[in-house]
């Protein structure tokens, strides 16, 4: 009885040894995200009467029923709906076929990786600021058009509600290209290239063996990547904040760069945490799609 009990006890030591090691990282993790996190949950329901020093009032709902009736709100909605709609398609396209470009075996194709990779490691601060002097009414962009005789007067990128979300919405897409190059690069080099020699002895050569052989066997990566550039759109703050700060008249302002402007220009705590609740339902159906999908069987092939 008394080897059983030791032995029962040091295999309970042993499950235990884990969760100590992720000890330290579900402290951090409590006192970062999941406790700020329930307590922005719960002011969601509140409203500061006067000022944030004084706590604040139980309201219930009328924060939800204050956001059905915001315009701006459902104009900051639109214009997030609008990125994931123009950003997601593109990359999920396009980083495919800069991957199969830079997985051929040519002599230099490294520089080619590296430089598709270069806008990744460059800071978004940076990145802005560069985009928003080529965007400039005298900029690089404008003076190509007129240079080509396009537009005398040029384009007003970033100051027309016309063109100021779909301006950021090329950075986006410019900043990102390498990052899932990179994914779909790591899928690529994991297909062997067997099939793609029992596909050309059936006829299945040049761009038709990518939609044969490449195109089925990354339907994962094709999901992986979609649910995650959608995330990231839908959280797209940085570009907006750097190179428009939500403007002219609303036009490029997104969710995430609304509560930051209630949070912390209007001091309108309670508010913001009730966009940023809707925000983070958004976001938690992409990461459940996301689970859902990446759980799917990779499709077999036949020949």
């Amino acid at each position: 009885m008394l080897d059983f009990i030791l032995k029962k006890w040091q295999l309970n030591q042993r499950q235990l040894i884990p969760y100590l090691f992720l000890l330290p990282a579900l402290l951090m993790l409590g006192l970062t995200v999941f406790y700020p996190a329930l307590q922005a949950f719960f002011l969601s329901f509140t409203r500061y009467e006067y000022d944030i020093t004084q706590p604040p009032i139980w309201v219930g709902l009328e924060n939800f029923q204050r956001l059905l009736g915001d315009t701006v709100f459902w104009k900051t909605l639109r214009n997030t709906v609008i990125y994931l709609v123009g950003v997601v398609p593109i990359l999920v396209i396009l980083p495919l076929g800069l991957a199969i470009l830079v997985n051929q075996t040519l002599r230099g194709i490294s520089w080619f990786r590296a430089a598709y990779y270069v806008p990744v490691v460059i800071s978004m601060v940076v990145a802005g600021i560069a985009w928003r002097w080529l965007y400039a009414e005298n900029g690089l962009f404008n003076q190509i058009l007129r240079a080509l005789h396009l537009s005398n007067e040029g384009i007003p990128w970033l100051t027309s509600p016309q063109f100021a979300l779909f301006s950021v919405m090329l950075v986006t897409i410019w900043k990102g290209l390498g990052y899932y190059m990179v994914i779909y690069l790591a899928g690529l080099q994991s297909i062997p290239a067997d099939l793609y020699e029992a596909a050309a002895i059936d006829g299945s050569v040049g761009w038709r063996k990518h939609w044969d052989i490449t195109v089925p066997l990354m339907r994962p990566y094709l999901f992986l990547v979609a649910v995650i550039s959608a995330i990231s759109a839908t959280k797209v703050f940085e570009e907006v904040y750097i190179m428009t700060q939500g403007g002219p008249r609303s036009s490029s302002k997104t969710l995430v760069y609304y509560v930051y402007e209630r949070a912390f220009q209007d001091l309108e705590i309670s508010y913001a945490c009730t966009i940023g609740l809707v925000t983070f339902l958004i976001i938690l159906t992409l990461s459940i799609l996301r689970l859902s999908l990446t759980r799917q069987p990779t499709t077999d092939l036949s020949f």
